[in-house]
């Protein structure tokens, strides 16, 4: 762990206890691993333009209060988060130790970015799915096919539903009240659902046709804002904008998505009607950088 996260650690977090590695176990899939794939993965995410309505260095998107530079101090004040997530999920850690880890990581963001809050839902997200990995490495199983996310279903399903107690006051809560919509807990403890049956398929789709990382990415981005219900769309622009942006996206991904001339500036154009109607599919790009993580540790490329 860096310094600053170990500090937060010890503010709120219990001692994690290390197993030693195996000897049949490949190195690349270990912890620290999984914790800089973890990173490369928001810094990817981050990185990737034109990209609807959201903060990329080009601009800021539909956001007023961050930019690619409050991102990028929030990352950084993350390393050693998603490692030691995986440390804990190898330990068979209690869900308790989860949450007081990403409790503290939490604090860390806020006083990195001045209290605004950017990497809230992958801290949750990612640091559920690096503790999964991290326990699948410590048993000497595969991260091939669903086993992470069904990991996370199997072994914090219960708690995340039973013992995380929602906070009434989030945007999150505020909409699945009003919307009758699934959370972030709920596609957490479904096993992430959207993210194996939507999201990596298409990243994966785009990557076979040759689109490159960043065309695939965009792919798998379009492919989740068509899909999912983006608590960030409803909270921003209700039933009608999520609607606009669902619509949006699937008319793109109709028309070829990456496999089409000229994807880049009708993604661009896209990119500035969300910002018009401030509308920032926030969901979809955590879904998207967990995308990035599980499809890299799948593949033995942690913390390329």
């Amino acid at each position: 762990m860096t310094g600053r996260a170990a500090a937060g650690a010890r503010a709120g977090s219990p001692p994690v206890r290390r197993p030693a590695p195996a000897a049949a176990r490949q190195p690349a899939l270990g912890p620290e691993a999984i914790g800089r794939a973890a990173l490369a993965a928001l810094h990817e995410e981050l990185e990737l333009h034109p990209k609807p309505g959201l903060v990329s260095p080009a601009d800021r998107g539909a956001h007023l209060d961050m930019d690619a530079g409050t991102f990028r101090r929030s990352i950084g004040a993350l390393d050693g988060f998603f490692a030691e997530a995986a440390w804990a999920g190898a330990s068979g850690a209690p869900f308790g130790s989860l949450q007081a880890l990403g409790m503290a990581a939490e604090e860390l963001m806020l006083a990195a970015t001045g209290g605004i809050n950017t990497h809230r839902g992958a801290i949750f997200g990612l640091g559920l799915i690096s503790a999964a990995a991290g326990r699948l490495w410590s048993e000497g199983r595969s991260l091939a096919g669903r086993a992470v996310g069904l990991e996370v279903s199997a072994r914090w399903g219960v708690a995340l539903l039973q013992e995380l107690p929602a906070d009434p006051a989030s945007h999150g809560s505020t909409v699945a009240r009003r919307h009758g919509v699934r959370g972030a807990r709920e596609e957490a403890a479904s096993g992430f659902a959207h993210l194996f049956d939507v999201a990596l398929p298409a990243l994966e789709a785009g990557l076979r046709a040759g689109a490159g990382r960043r065309g695939a990415a965009a792919q798998c981005l379009l492919s989740l804002i068509a899909t999912l219900p983006d608590t960030n769309l409803l909270w921003r622009g209700g039933t009608g904008g999520l609607a606009f942006a669902q619509r949006s996206a699937r008319r793109w991904l109709d028309r070829g998505g990456v496999e089409r001339s000229g994807w880049e500036e009708e993604l661009a154009k896209l990119h500035d009607q969300f910002t018009v109607r401030k509308l920032s599919p926030g969901g979809s790009a955590d879904l998207l950088a967990a995308a990035l993580l599980v499809h890299d540790l799948r593949s033995g490329a942690g913390g390329r």
